[in-house]
């Protein structure tokens, strides 16, 4: 069992300290990783009452595409577009797509359909009329745009471009929780269909326990919803993704059918393609698949939030790719710990440095609470608690103890949006939007060094990620308020990376999964705890040497896991995970 202890302390200036800021020498340089949800400046929503627990930041239903080498990110109403040349630093232009005639006051580009045609980036729109302009831009850095088609003749939500290699041009939408997703073949000069669009799948909870409505998939009160095309072709296969079964739970998903035509008929791959049900970040649905300007795949796609709003969401980015045979994966196993930069990812043989969560449910000290939101929900890895200071005025603290002295390698601050003016809108309206901080270490308490310095900062950085370019050895870390944009100093996750001087947790001695008679979609699985773990990965899938799919479990050793594919045999595994590293797995469980 983990002991944890949060303690109040009124002010900064009462603990004796002597802080050393002439030493940065641990400050970052250029970053090798990058963390989810990705540090971009997500917009606050502009409807004023949208939310009766007040104003907060949403999107979600990103697209990346690699234009002339660049990565585009596009997503939901966000008065604007991303663009970065490494998927590190974003840079945001500002941009409104809707045409007076379009959509209303507090609409703007939604679920976004980007395409490549030749030189030419298309730019198109979710929405129920034949009215919705799609743009067309050959140099998008420079935020220059103009119509192609002022009002594009086929209506539909959650769009999506596709070129194929032979030139011929596609579109995929729909969503819904009757209807299917629908394709068509567009003439690539005028945007006029050719032929008529035709039915591309339709969900079957009844079959993949993954597809059931619901934070518990049981289908209690709605079907579940179908949504988010994205089509993607490789080595002469077409695999259709699509978002199920709802955006506001952990078990949001991308699902893939494959087929030898882009119009199908395709067959769908059992379990998702990419799927997060458990840690800090959860859900990976209702995304696109990408390459890198070294080939290398990646998946972007929604990560639910759903505290003040159902559609308050984030956006990850996770390796992706295909197998000798064919099967489309995405890797989310530790998707919400530092993972290698596209620069760095061509080079390594892993995803993801051998670096590990040092502060999960250590003992915290903050100089003051807002309320009911403790200290202790700062590092519980729930994104969806957090901690507040009473103010957000400057010297407003928080410090981890880790325990042991450490290897620090990074930092992750997340933000919670605790008491947003109800008039503050951010980038939207050009307003004030920046925080400052600084970040100190500690191996006694008594004698601090600077970690990182953030007082001049003047971007926005919600989910700030710190990687640092030596790591140090340490057993406190203090994060610093000095500015903050609006609302309280209040964070949901202050997360220190790297590695323990410890031992690794032991191997799980005992696995077991016991799949349900009545309903093959499910099962109960159960394993003997160890003493020295904070959680486990479990990995599955269809077959024992492809188990691509993984979900975390913190501090319990039972779950009860639904999203099987009924007529399919599946096969299991767990590792135990502390701040030191991984176990050995269990050997390879198969269930029938």
């Amino acid at each position: 069992m983990k002991l944890f202890v949060s303690r109040s302390i009124c002010l900064f200036a009462c603990i004796s300290i002597t802080i050393l800021v002439n030493d940065i020498s641990a400050q970052t340089t250029q970053a090798k990783t990058y963390c989810n949800p990705i540090n971009i400046d997500y917009g606050y929503t502009p409807i004023p009452n949208f939310s009766e627990w007040g104003r907060h930041r949403a999107t979600a239903d990103p697209v990346i595409v690699n234009y002339k080498g660049d990565f585009y990110l596009f997503s939901t109403n966000q008065w604007g577009y991303w663009w970065s040349s490494d998927m590190q630093n974003w840079d945001f232009k500002s941009r409104k797509f809707l045409r007076p005639w379009n959509g209303g006051v507090y609409d703007e580009l939604c679920a976004p359909a980007v395409g490549i045609i030749g030189d030419t980036m298309l730019v198109f729109g979710s929405t129920y009329t034949n009215k919705f302009t799609i743009w067309m831009s050959t140099n998008p850095k420079e935020n220059e745009w103009k119509p192609l088609v002022d009002s594009f003749a086929i209506g539909g939500w959650d769009p999506d471009f596709f070129t194929d290699d032979d030139g011929r041009f596609y579109m995929y939408n729909g969503s819904s929780n009757s209807y299917p997703l629908y394709g068509i073949e567009l003439n690539r000069k005028t945007m006029e269909p050719v032929g008529t669009r035709k039915e591309m799948y339709l969900l079957e909870s009844w079959r993949y326990g993954w597809q059931r409505f619901g934070e518990h998939m049981d289908n209690t009160f709605l079907d579940p919803f179908m949504e988010g095309a994205h089509m993607t072709k490789h080595n002469g296969k077409y695999y259709l993704q699509y978002g199920a079964p709802g955006t506001e739970f952990s078990g949001y998903a991308d699902g893939v059918v494959v087929g030898d035509f882009p119009l199908g008929p395709f067959t769908p791959q059992s379990d998702p393609m990419s799927m997060k049900l458990g840690g800090f970040a959860r859900g990976a649905g209702h995304g696109s698949t990408f390459q890198d300007n070294n080939y290398n795949w990646w998946h972007v796609s929604t990560i639910m939030l759903s505290v003040k709003n159902n559609f308050e969401r984030r956006i990850g980015i996770w390796p992706a790719g295909f197998d000798n045979d064919g099967v489309m994966w995405c890797n989310t196993a530790f998707g919400d710990y530092p993972l290698y930069l596209p620069a760095e990812a061509d080079k390594q043989k892993s995803p993801r440095p051998d670096w590990y969560l040092l502060n999960y449910k250590k003992p915290l000290s903050v100089s003051s609470t807002l309320g009911g939101h403790s200290a202790n929900n700062a590092n519980d890895e729930n994104m969806k608690t957090w901690w507040s200071a009473a103010t957000g005025n400057p010297g407003e603290w928080i410090q981890s103890d880790l325990g042991n002295i450490s290897v620090v390698n990074a930092i992750q601050i997340n933000y919670a949006d605790q008491d947003v003016e109800s008039d503050h809108l951010g980038k939207i309206n050009g307003g004030e939007q920046f925080h400052q901080y600084k970040i100190y270490y500690s191996t006694d308490g008594k004698k601090w060094t600077v970690l990182a310095d953030k007082s001049q900062n003047k971007n926005d950085i919600p989910h700030d990620y710190v990687e640092l370019d030596k790591p140090v050895q340490a057993r406190f870390i203090r994060l610093e308020n000095i500015h903050m944009p609006t609302g309280k100093f209040a964070l949901s996750g202050f997360r220190v990376f790297g590695t323990g001087n410890g031992a690794k947790p032991d191997q799980v001695k005992t696995f077991m999964v016991l799949r349900t008679e009545k309903d093959k979609r499910s099962a109960w699985i159960k394993w003997s705890p160890v003493e020295n773990a904070y959680a486990y990965n479990i990995y599955y899938g269809t077959n024992p040497d492809k188990l691509y799919n993984c979900f975390m479990v913190h501090d319990l050793n039972e779950y009860w896991f639904k999203a099987m594919d009924s007529k399919k045999t599946y096969w299991f595994t767990i590792e135990a995970i502390n701040e030191n590293g991984i176990s050995e797995k269990f050997k390879t469980v198969e269930v029938q």
